[in-house]
């Protein structure tokens, strides 16, 4: 009897390792996972500044100089003059219109943004979370909120543990908390978050000051000729469903058998998540990825949104 009780007490011992574990475990993913979603929205950030080249200015100085030159010439009847002021109108056409851009190849999009999706599924993982996510807009920017309430006016994704589960209440969302015990889930930061801030300034209109009739005609434009993150876009109602079809996505391997990703199908793609980000606070409810469909060349992709009241 006394062996039998002796074989006993490492059982015990071992399962309250593991209750320690755990939540090292969930700390170490949840640092983790923050910190590659920095990366990303800083890369993301250094592509917007590299939009923004000061060749503009210079443009528009020779063009004034320029102007400036061409009357000159007409009161003083200087041939030379005239020369001059054409040759700056020119060059500041020149430096106004064609602007060099820089780009940034489509792979090293994929590859910062893998490793924010590698993480999430090895968390979702050793959670045994298998719900949906949904996408919870934020209190409008200019809102008043209590200093308490602040959190409140972040853009966050809910990851319940449980399809029947009930929305966090207002008061746990400003917290910022990682993980949540009523109802048992997860929050953390949309991967598309900074990508809609970026097609929100290409709209030049918030998403919360637009209706979705607008943001479904706005979209297609920015998303392929201002921004060039796919080849063509679509975005229609269905029903109760929102559909877009994504054409030649520069974010299409994320969905390759080879990557194994599990969450971007419930997440998304950075594409696919900013839009859900535009379309939460545009129609200022909650949405969630209902389905989503990939062609076998990874060219079209196919993806169903669902708006739920809070």
């Amino acid at each position: 009897m006394k062996s039998s009780k002796n074989k006993e007490k490492p059982n015990k011992n071992n399962n309250s390792s593991e209750k320690k574990q755990e939540p090292v475990t969930i700390q170490y993913l949840m640092k983790t996972l923050q910190q590659l979603q920095s990366e990303h929205e800083a890369l993301k950030r250094e592509l917007l500044r590299s939009r923004r080249i000061p060749s503009g200015r210079i443009g528009f100085a020779f063009l004034v100089i320029g102007g400036a030159t061409l009357a000159g010439s007409v009161v003083t009847s200087s041939t030379t003059l005239a020369f001059i002021g054409l040759g700056l109108t020119f060059w500041g056409a020149l430096f106004l219109f064609a602007r060099p851009v820089r780009f940034v190849k489509s792979t090293l999009l994929d590859s910062t943004a893998l490793s924010t999706y590698t993480t999430v599924d090895r968390m979702v993982s050793d959670l045994g979370y298998k719900a949906k996510s949904i996408y919870i807009p934020p209190y409008p920017k200019e809102a008043y909120l209590p200093e308490y309430m602040k959190g409140l006016k972040e853009m966050i994704v809910f990851i319940p543990a449980e399809d029947s589960a009930t929305m966090p209440t207002l008061e746990e969302m400003a917290k910022k908390q990682f993980l949540l015990k009523s109802p048992k889930g997860v929050c953390i930061t949309p991967p598309g978050f900074g990508l809609a801030s970026v097609i929100e300034k290409e709209l030049k209109a918030g998403f919360t000051n637009i209706n979705l009739e607008r943001l479904t005609n706005s979209l297609p434009k920015a998303v392929t000729d201002n921004l060039g993150l796919a080849k063509g876009f679509e975005i229609n109602t269905e029903n109760d469903l929102i559909h877009a079809k994504i054409t030649g996505s520069v974010y299409s391997s994320l969905y390759s058998r080879e990557q194994e990703l599990k969450s971007i199908h419930f997440l998304g793609c950075p594409l696919a998540s900013a839009i859900a980000c535009a379309l939460a606070k545009t129609t200022g409810k909650l949405v969630t990825i209902a389905k989503n469909k990939v062609s076998p060349d990874l060219q079209t992709i196919d993806i169903w949104y669902q708006t739920l009241e809070g």
